[in-house]
C-alpha cells in the first residue's frame, strides 16, 4: 500500500509540475505580442465599480457609455470568470505607434435616469478598468467639490468627458500605458436634468528604452520599497525572535521530562517528591483513549491535511513566478484544479486514521471529509451568490461556470476522494501506541478555569498570530484592496513560522495538560492549533471598521462570508499541524517511561 501511496503521490506531483508549467505558458504568451507600425492592439473594457468596495464590480456597459450595437465579449478561463473580470471590447481603436488626435466616441443626450447614473457612481468613487495589451488601465469617472466628503449631499458633480491615452513602447513591443483626464473637459451632473455630452479620446505614443522583461516591474514595486521591506523583515525577525523562545521553552520541558524519568528510578524520598509532580505518568492508561467523535476528528484531519497540501503547492507556484501582477485568474484556476487534485489526500489520510482508531464505517467517513469544507464553502458561495445576483454585479457567477465546477467536483474530486479512502482503507496499520489502554477511563480532577478549552485555545491561538499579524495587514490590503503583494518569498518564510509556532505552543500545552493528569487531549490539540484562525477572523472585524473603507451590504456580507470560509480552512489546517505535533511528542514520552 506504501507503494500505491507512493505512486499517487508521484502521479500528484506530476500533475502539479504539467500545471505549473501550462499556467506560465499560457500566461507568458498571452502577454508577449510582437507589433508593426499600425497593428491593431488588443483592448479590453472589464468592469466598473466603487473603488473601496473591491467585490462590488459591474459591468463596463452598465453604465450609460457609449456602446456599440454589437458589444463582443472576451472568451475568458475559469479563473477570470471567479475573479468578475467580464472584458468586453473597448469603444477605442489605438493602433500600434499611431497617435490619435481627439476624436468623437459618440455625442449622446443623457437622460435624467442616465445623468442620476452617473451621478452616483461619481460621488462612489467608481473607477473602470480596461487592459490593453494585457496591461491594466484604471481611470475614475469624474470628481465631485464637497465640504464634507463623507456626506457628499450638495456636492458639485462633474464626468470627465475626454480620455487621453500615453503608451510607451520599446521597438515592436508595448511597456505601459497612462490615462490622462482632462479637467477642463467634464460635464455637470449636478442637477437632475438632461445632459448634451461628447465622449472623446486620444492618444499619444512615447518611445522608451525600458525592456520588456520589465514593463511589470512597477506594479510589485510598492512591495519591495525599501522602508515596506524593513517592515516586512522585522515582522519575520519578530517572528524569528518567538520561534526561539519557544524552542527554548520547549527543551526545558523535555529535559524536566528526562530528568523525572530518571529520577524515577532513583530511590529517595526527594525522588518519590519530584514523581508526585509528573501527573502526565500516572494516565498512561488512558492516554491513548480514543476520542469522542472519532468520525469528525478523523474527517478534520484528513481535510486538514489536504488543506496543508494545496497550502504548499500554492506557494510552489508563487515562488516560481506563475503568480505575477494582473495574470488575471491564475491563482483562483490553480486553487480549483490543485483543491480537486488533492481530494485522493484527504480521502486517504481521513480513512487511514478511523481504520487506526477502530473504525469501521469507511463510507460515512468519506462523505463528512468530503463536505467537512466544502459544505460550509458551498452554503456560502449560495448565499453570496444570491447576493450578486440581487445587485447584477460580476461576482455573481453565470450558469455555465456554476456547471463547470459542479462537473470538476462530480468527475475529479469526487472519485479522486473515494480512490484514497479505498487505499486509506486497505492501509492496514495500526495506531502503534506506547502504552495499553485501561478497560475503564480515569476520572479528570478539577481543573482551574486558565486550564478550561477556551482558556487554552486564547493562549494557543495568541503567539501564532502575534508572528503573522504585520503580513497580514498586505495580505488583506492586496486581497480587498488595491495594493500589489508579490513578496512571495517573505509570505512563505512567515508560513513555516506560523507551522513551527503553532506546533511548539500545542506541544507545551499538551504537556502541562497531561501534567494535570487530563488524559482528554485529542481534541484538545487539534482546537488548540487551529485557534489562529478564530484570531485571524477576530482582526478582520479590526481590518474592515479600522483600516478599511469597506461599505455596503454587499461587500460587508462578501468580506465576512468568504473570510470565514478562509479563516475555517486554517482552523482545520493548523489544527491538524498541532495534532500531528503533539502526537508525535505524546508517543515519544511515553514510549520513554516503558510502559506496560
Amino acid at each position: 500500500m506504501s507503494v500505491c501511496m507512493g505512486k499517487s503521490t508521484a502521479c500528484l506531483f506530476g500533475a502539479f509540475v504539467i500545471l505549473c508549467c501550462c499556467i506560465s505558458h499560457v500566461t507568458s504568451d498571452a502577454a508577449d505580442h510582437r507589433y508593426n507600425k499600425g497593428d491593431s492592439v488588443p483592448f479590453y473594457a472589464n468592469k466598473v465599480g466603487p473603488f473601496h468596495n473591491p467585490s462590488e464590480t459591474y459591468k463596463y456597459f452598465d453604465l450609460p457609455f457609449c456602446s456599440p450595437a454589437n458589444v463582443e465579449e472576451k472568451k475568458e478561463d475559469l479563473g477570470e470568470v471567479l475573479n468578475g473580470d467580464r472584458l468586453v471590447v473597448a469603444p477605442y481603436k489605438l493602433n500600434f505607434q499611431i497617435d490619435k488626435e481627439p476624436e468623437s466616441i459618440c455625442k449622446k443626450r443623457l437622460t435624467k435616469k442616465e445623468v442620476a447614473q452617473f451621478r452616483h457612481a461619481v460621488l462612489k468613487d467608481y473607477f473602470y478598468q480596461m487592459y490593453y495589451d494585457d496591461l491594466p488601465i484604471w481611470g475614475f469617472l469624474g470628481k465631485f467639490d464637497s465640504e464634507d466628503k463623507d456626506d457628499p449631499t450638495g456636492a458639485t458633480v462633474h464626468l470627465f468627458t475626454h480620455v487621453h491615452f500615453e503608451i510607451l513602447y520599446n521597438n515592436d513591443r508595448i511597456i505601459d500605458v497612462f490615462i490622462r483626464n482632462d479637467p477642463r473637459a467634464v460635464v455637470d451632473l449636478t442637477q437632475n436634468r438632461e445632459v448634451e455630452v461628447d465622449f472623446i479620446y486620444s492618444a499619444k505614443w512615447i518611445e522608451t528604452d525600458t525592456p520588456f522583461e520589465k514593463r511589470l516591474e512597477k506594479y510589485s514595486q510598492t512591495s519591495s520599497l525599501s522602508h515596506n521591506l524593513e517592515i516586512h523583515w522585522f515582522s519575520v525577525i519578530n517572528s524569528c525572535v518567538t520561534v526561539l523562545l519557544l524552542t527554548g521553552f520547549l527543551a526545558i520541558i523535555l529535559m524536566r521530562v528526562l530528568k523525572n524519568d530518571f529520577i524515577k528510578f532513583t530511590p529517595d524520598e526527594e525522588a518519590v517528591d519530584d514523581q508526585e509532580e509528573s501527573g502526565w505518568k500516572y494516565i498512561h492508561g488512558d492516554v491513548f483513549r480514543y476520542p469522542r467523535f472519532k468520525s469528525l476528528f478523523a474527517a478534520a484531519l484528513g481535510t486538514g491535511t489536504q488543506l496543508f497540501t494545496l497550502a504548499i503547492f500554492i506557494f510552489m507556484l508563487a515562488l516560481v513566478g506563475v503568480f505575477y501582477p494582473y495574470n488575471r485568474g491564475s491563482l483562483f484556476t490553480a486553487l480549483v484544479i490543485i483543491y480537486a487534485l488533492t481530494s485522493g489526500i484527504a480521502g486517504y489520510y481521513a480513512t487511514s486514521f478511523y481504520y487506526m482508531v477502530e473504525g469501521k464505517n469507511w463510507v460515512k467517513i468519506l462523505v463528512l471529509t468530503g463536505s467537512l469544507f466544502s459544505g460550509p464553502l458551498f452554503f456560502t458561495f449560495c448565499f453570496l451568490n444570491t447576493v450578486a445576483l440581487a445587485y447584477n454585479t460580476t461576482a455573481a457567477l453565470p450558469f455555465g461556470t456554476i456547471v463547470v465546477i459542479f462537473l470538476i467536483w462530480t468527475l475529479v474530486t469526487s472519485p479522486l476522494l473515494v480512490l484514497g479512502g479505498i487505499a486509506g482503507k486497505n492501509s492496514q496499520s495500526g495506531f502503534q501506541a506506547p502504552c495499553r489502554t485501561n478497560k475503564y477511563p480515569r476520572e479528570i480532577p478539577q481543573l482551574p478555569w486558565y486550564r478550561t478549552t477556551l482558556s487554552q485555545m486564547a493562549m494557543a491561538g495568541f503567539l501564532p498570530f502575534s508572528a503573522i499579524y504585520i503580513e497580514l495587514y498586505y495580505i488583506f490590503a492586496s486581497v480587498w484592496g488595491h495594493q500589489i503583494y508579490t513578496i512571495y518569498s517573505i509570505l512563505f518564510i512567515v508560513f513555516i513560522i506560523l507551522l513551527i509556532v503553532t506546533a511548539f505552543v500545542t506541544v507545551a500545552l499538551t504537556y502541562f495538560q497531561l501534567a494535570t493528569e487530563d488524559h482528554e487531549w485529542w481534541w484538545r490539540s487539534f482546537l488548540c492549533g487551529g485557534s489562529t484562525g478564530l484570531f485571524i477572523y477576530g482582526y478582520c472585524l479590526y481590518y474592515y471598521y479600522a483600516r478599511s473603507d469597506m461599505s455596503g451590504f454587499m461587500q460587508t456580507s462578501f468580506f465576512f462570508g468568504y473570510m470565514a470560509c478562509i479563516c475555517y480552512g486554517f482552523f482545520l489546517m493548523l489544527g491538524t499541524v498541532g495534532f500531528r505535533a503533539a502526537l508525535i511528542f505524546v508517543r515519544h514520552i511515553y514510549h520513554s517511561i516503558k510502559c506496560e
